[in-house]
């Protein structure tokens, strides 16, 4: 079987049987796309672990990340990881395939202060009562209250909210379900959203939808507008050239760690799998404590 037949097998067992997400398989997509242009049209059984050491050494030639060339490895072992099991090959190429490991990456963050003034521009722009500057408050106080992901934020329906008990139902991934709580000042945004926002975006759409937050005419609003908003109002106060609502759940995770919150009860905020994936926060809260003794302290 040739390698790009096989390539597009695998893809769509990964959609149809494995049924990950759209993204997930795109990725998987692009990184095997990658990887034909160095094996070009030979038989999948003739791909070695010289071809793919061959692959990820032009990927760094060219000035690939270490993590792009991590996720690439690892896409190529789960592919032929695959074959194996399909018997396409009798033996696994990919099985000794070692990538550079990933640096660790701190994540950017807004201070509690930028936050506070961000949200207050916002606010005070949201107390004209223009539907959309009333869904851009809610939006932003959400993401930074409830610490969610754009994914389960664009994916919330009005009845996963509970204004009373500030909680929200999120469908994070994996289809795993978990519910969040928020502070006042969302609650307060979200329900000021309602009242006098939604009902004037939900008259431009041409059927009845139950998603909390509405595009301009009516749909359920999507993760590129969500990227747009947060960009525009994030980036002044960050310093970086490219942000996205990624940074707020950062901000979010950041400030509830600097304020004294258990380390397990933020993972479970944040709907994470595994707690070393909210380790990371710690080593920015330690950052963040260091510079500040640096300023301060006379002996420093």
């Amino acid at each position: 079987m040739q390698f790009q037949a096989a390539a597009h097998a695998f893809t769509e067992h990964l959609s149809r049987v494995r049924r990950l997400s759209s993204a997930t398989v795109r990725a998987y997509r692009s990184d095997l796309r990658d990887l034909a242009e160095t094996v070009g049209d030979r038989e999948l059984e003739d791909v070695t672990l010289e071809t793919l050491r061959d692959w990820l050494w032009r990927a760094t030639q060219r000035g690939d990340a270490r993590s792009t060339l991590a996720r690439r490895a690892a896409a190529a072992r789960s592919f032929f990881g695959w074959a194996q099991e399909q018997q396409l090959v009798a033996h696994d190429p990919s099985l000794r395939l070692v990538a550079p490991k990933r640096g660790r990456t701190l994540p950017v963050i807004a201070s509690q202060d930028a936050m506070t003034t961000l949200l207050e521009a916002q606010r005070h722009a949201a107390a004209a009562g223009d539907p959309i500057a009333l869904r851009d408050h809610a939006i932003l106080e959400l993401l930074y209250g409830a610490g969610i992901r754009v994914s389960e934020l664009c994916g919330l329906d009005v009845d996963d909210l509970d204004l009373d008990r500030g909680t929200a139902r999120v469908l994070g991934k994996g289809a795993k379900e978990r519910v969040v709580p928020y502070g006042a000042p969302a609650r307060d945004a979200t329900g000021a959203y309602l009242s006098r926002g939604r009902p004037s975006l939900a008259a431009r759409a041409a059927r009845p939808s139950p998603a909390l937050l509405l595009g301009s005419r009516g749909a359920r609003i999507g993760p590129r507008a969500v990227y747009s908003l947060v960009a525009d109002v994030l980036a002044p106060f960050i310093g970086a050239d490219t942000v996205g609502p990624h940074a707020l759940r950062h901000t979010a995770a950041t400030h509830l760690l600097d304020g004294g919150a258990d380390l397990r009860a933020v993972q479970e905020i944040l709907g994470h799998a595994s707690l070393g994936t909210t380790q990371i926060y710690t080593h920015v809260s330690a950052e963040r404590l260091t510079a500040t003794y640096r300023l301060a302290h006379p002996r420093a």
